[in-house]
């Protein structure tokens, strides 16, 4: 390989190390601004998981009919994927957890709700009906979107539309360990809400935190126990979504990083090699130079 070949090659992978450092550093500080969305409504999720710790021993909680359990033969999947590359194996982790999810019910079973064209392409080519496409490209989330899938879904389980509503997301644990997660999001339990508050904080890292413990002892509630669940339940189911949704884009972010990181290390030891390769390249043109330079004197004297 000529020196101008592996000069230019070095200039280049220089440059490309320059690009991913940037993409690494964007990613970590959306990463951290995402946590802190998701750690801001943790007051939330907690007072309201108190709540219904404090109503799980009254029948209240278990005659309302989003918490009603039955067979579930019509499935709802929620499936949050990202819009974006870069993030490593992000995305198929979630496909696969999902696929593995629904694999016991037959397609026209299992309405897809899909957050990303990713997942909800896979499981349109596999003859799955897709209720509702989101595109998952921006960062911000809005709030009303979130709220609308909420209440349509909420509406198809007490309607008995559907048995069951999965939600199929990258659940963020630390910055280097993001695991493929599907749950249940109806019918709502107390488990499910714990486990969903518990997730809120990471269990490694400058936010971890300590997880909720056992319920509260139960109370009476007035007027109605029903009049508080009937605000409580459908806004809880709401900010579940919301929260898987924040989890997703940690975890999109992370990946991206940690993606980004290993590419600039990577760069970093091609143009160390190149480096090497060009000094060795050189010296030795130089070495060949002076040895012709030296034969032809040589030469020339015993001419002489």
């Amino acid at each position: 390989m000529a020196l101008k070949d592996i000069k230019a090659k070095i200039g280049a992978t220089n440059r490309t190390n320059k690009m991913t450092r940037a993409m690494e550093a964007i990613s970590a500080v959306k990463m951290r601004k995402t946590q802190l969305a998701a750690l801001a409504g943790r007051p939330y999720a907690r007072a309201a998981l108190q709540i219904l710790a404090r109503l799980s021993k009254s029948t209240v909680l278990a005659e309302h009919p989003l918490t009603a359990a039955r067979e579930p033969k019509r499935i709802a999947l929620v499936l949050i994927t990202s819009d974006k590359g870069l993030a490593g194996a992000l995305n198929s982790g979630v496909i696969k957890a999902a696929a593995e999810a629904v694999a016991a019910h037959p397609a026209d079973a299992v309405a897809v709700y899909a957050f990303g064209k990713k997942g909800g392409e896979y499981f349109a080519r596999r003859e799955y009906r897709t209720a509702r496409a989101f595109e998952n490209k921006r960062d911000d989330i809005a709030l009303d979107t979130m709220d609308a899938l909420a209440a349509e879904l909420s509406q198809a389980f007490a309607g008995g539309a559907l048995d069951r509503i999965l939600v199929a997301y990258s659940h963020f644990k630390s910055t280097f360990e993001q695991v493929p997660t599907v749950r249940t999001l109806l019918p709502l339990s107390l488990e499910n809400v714990r486990e969903l508050v518990n997730d809120i904080v990471p269990e490694r890292g400058k936010w971890s935190g300590p997880r909720e413990g056992d319920a509260a002892p139960a109370y009476s509630i007035e007027p109605d126990g029903a009049d508080v669940l009937g605000a409580l339940i459908p806004r809880l189911v709401a900010v579940s979504l919301y929260h898987m949704l924040l989890e997703s884009k940690a975890s999109e972010h992370s990946a991206r990083m940690v993606a980004m990181k290993n590419a600039s290390d990577k760069s970093e030891e091609v143009a160390h090699d190149l480096t090497r390769l060009f000094n060795k390249t050189r010296q030795a043109a130089i070495t060949r130079e002076v040895s012709e330079i030296i034969g032809g004197r040589e030469a020339r004297a015993l001419a002489i």
